[in-house]
């Protein structure tokens, strides 16, 4: 094996991949000096070269070759680039509102609103590495929300309303909170994110129009050929909490038949199954009620009958979905990319996070937070909760709630 060493490239960032796209190992590590990604101590690389100790480029990714290895440069500080669970993919090659693009085996990072839109961006370069790191300077001032706390207790009753009604028996409801910012981007937000709050479907997006610093503690769909599995969240309570009561394990109940019935409809005949139900799991500052429901995919099932049927994320909706996404557009404004899906797609695999705990930022710095809610709420405690889900990370972000 060559001789790995200190390598201080001019660039603002570089990453290098072996022609044929090998995993990067752990163990193979060299210096890559301050990138403009942020301050990065060590970067994990594979079979570097001394052929590589200056290459600068002026594009984004523009390529060289040393032999049989390739060389990536991505010249600008706000470069694309998307990471998730040791994943970082950098080489934006191309965009689109198609699920179907997805069919070419290429390493797409997706992000699907509540509402229904579709983004996709192809990168054609994807190492294991850590997130480069990169500072924040913590924000001052005082968030805003969308309903205040007698506002929301009044959407709960309203929907308290409907479930007496008949129309619905769960419905997660939300609200958004915004501070201005000015920031180029939230690299520095996503770095103190996995120091301060580890999520295990943690991701960063960075593209044309989007940016996005996820602290997602559930999965929408992880994928592996045939096999999927969905991981919907209902339950949330403080550190501390041993046993959750009967209105968080009755409303996790009602979403894992709502995804059994999802996932019925993109799986083959008796293949859907419910491997673990109510399941405790900690995460930082809170315990959340977790169930796994998995199945068998049918034969030539496309990636877009699958969002299409899975859209959006029935946790995050309520029950039954329909009746649910209708009383959520009578009483929110559009939630956008929060409550959405986020991840990336690459062949038949994927590893797609529902997209709550994120933040975004469009004139503003966005934050979701929201509490699902049935006959048994009671409409302050339900407040309460969409405080408790916020307020870990606002306080990383900065500014009051």
């Amino acid at each position: 094996m060559p001789r790995l060493s200190a390598i201080r490239p001019k660039t603002n960032a570089v990453h290098f991949l072996r022609e044929r796209r090998s995993v990067l190992r752990a163990d193979d590590r060299v210096r890559t000096g301050d990138l403009n990604l942020g301050k990065v101590p060590r970067y994990q690389l594979r079979y570097v070269r001394e052929e590589g100790k200056s290459i600068v480029g002026e594009a984004i990714a523009p390529k060289w070759e040393f032999n049989d290895y390739r060389y990536l440069v991505s010249s600008s500080k706000n470069a694309p680039v998307f990471w998730m669970n040791g994943r970082l993919a950098t080489g934006l090659s191309q965009v689109s509102n198609d699920p179907s693009s997805l069919a070419d085996g290429g390493f797409w990072a997706v992000s699907t609103t509540f509402e229904g839109a579709f983004q996709a961006f192809k990168f054609d370069h994807v190492i294991e590495a850590s997130f480069p790191i990169s500072p924040w300077q913590k924000i001052d001032g005082q968030w805003s929300s969308s309903l205040n706390e007698s506002q929301y207790v009044a959407y709960v009753k309203k929907v308290q309303e409907h479930i007496a009604q008949g129309w619905v028996y769960q419905v997660n409801a939300c609200r958004e909170i915004s501070i201005d910012i000015d920031v180029e981007n939230l690299r520095g937000l996503f770095s103190k994110i996995l120091e301060g709050n580890p999520a295990p479907w943690a991701s960063y997006l960075e593209a044309p129009g989007i940016n996005i610093a996820s602290a997602s503690p559930e999965l929408f769909l992880k994928r592996d050929g045939g096999r999927i599995r969905t991981s919907p969240i209902k339950g949330t309570a403080p550190v501390g909490t041993v046993d959750f009561g009967v209105k968080d394990k009755a409303e996790n109940v009602m979403i894992v038949d709502l995804m059994r019935n999802d996932l019925g409809q993109i799986c083959k005949s008796g293949s859907v199954t419910v491997p673990r139900l109510l399941s405790t799991e900690a995460h930082p500052g809170l315990v959340h009620l977790v169930s796994d429901i998995e199945g068998e995919l049918k034969d030539g099932i496309t990636w877009a009958e699958i969002f299409t049927r899975l859209s959006p994320p029935g946790s995050i909706s309520g029950a039954p979905k329909s009746s649910a996404v209708s009383v959520i557009k009578d009483n929110e404004g559009k939630r956008g990319p929060y409550c959405g899906a986020l991840g990336w797609v690459q062949g038949d695999k994927c590893e797609l996070s529902v997209a709550i705990r994120i933040f975004y930022k469009d004139d503003k710095l966005r934050f979701g937070t929201g509490a699902g809610i049935t006959w048994a709420s009671v409409a302050n405690d339900e407040w309460e909760e969409t405080q408790l889900k916020a307020r870990r990370l606002v306080s990383l972000a900065g500014g009051e709630l």
